[in-house]
C-alpha cells in the first residue's frame, strides 16, 4: 500500500507539470497566431493611406472609396485659335471624369452645360504645336480638371472631381 501511495504521488506531480507545459504551449500558440494576424492585416491592408496628424505619434487611417466614373457623351470638337503654319487644325476630345463620391458626379451632371462651355473655351485656346507633345497633353488634362473643379467651387459644391481621363484625343 505504501508503494501505491508513492506511485500516486509521482503521477500527480507528473500530471501537474504536464498541465503547466500544455498551458505554456497554448499561450505561445495564441501569441504566434495573434502576431501572424497582425502581420497579415498590415501586409494585406497596404492599399490604405496613412496620414500623420499634428502629433507624430498619432496616425489616422483614410480608406478611399471606390472610384465612380461618368462619361461625357458628346465629344468636344474645336478648331485651334492659333493655327499651325496657317493650316486649319481641329481637336476632338472624348473624356471621362472620376470621383469617389456620388455627390460629385451628380453635381458634375447638374452643371454639365456650364462645364462643357468652359471646356470648349479651354480647348479652343490651345496651341496645336504645344498640344502635340506628351507634356502638352498632360498639362491640358490638368487644366481640364482645374477648370471643372473651379466651376464646381463657384457653384458651392463641396465634392470635387478627382481625375479627368481623355478616352480619345484626335488632332488633325
Amino acid at each position: 500500500m505504501a508503494e501505491e501511495a508513492e506511485q500516486k504521488d509521482d503521477i500527480e506531480v507528473t500530471e501537474g507539470g504536464g498541465g503547466k507545459s500544455k498551458l505554456l504551449i497554448i499561450i505561445i500558440a495564441v501569441v504566434v497566431l495573434a502576431l501572424a494576424g497582425v502581420g497579415a492585416m498590415m501586409f494585406l491592408g497596404g492599399d490604405e493611406e496613412m496620414v500623420e496628424g499634428e502629433n507624430s505619434d498619432e496616425t489616422v487611417e483614410i480608406v478611399k472609396s471606390p472610384p465612380i466614373y461618368h462619361t461625357v457623351e458628346s465629344p468636344f470638337i474645336v478648331n485651334f485659335s492659333e493655327q499651325s503654319n496657317g493650316t486649319a487644325r481641329y481637336l476632338q476630345i472624348k473624356l471621362k471624369v472620376m470621383a469617389r463620391e456620388q455627390a460629385a458626379i451628380d453635381a458634375f451632371m447638374l452643371h454639365e452645360p456650364a462645364i462643357q462651355h468652359d471646356l470648349l473655351m479651354l480647348f479652343y485656346g490651345q496651341n496645336y504645336d504645344a498640344l502635340n507633345t506628351t507634356e502638352g497633353t498632360r498639362a491640358l488634362r490638368e487644366a481640364t480638371l482645374t477648370s471643372i473643379n473651379t466651376l464646381l467651387k463657384v457653384e458651392k459644391v463641396t465634392e470635387q472631381i478627382e481625375a479627368v481621363y481623355f478616352t480619345s484625343l484626335i488632332m488633325q
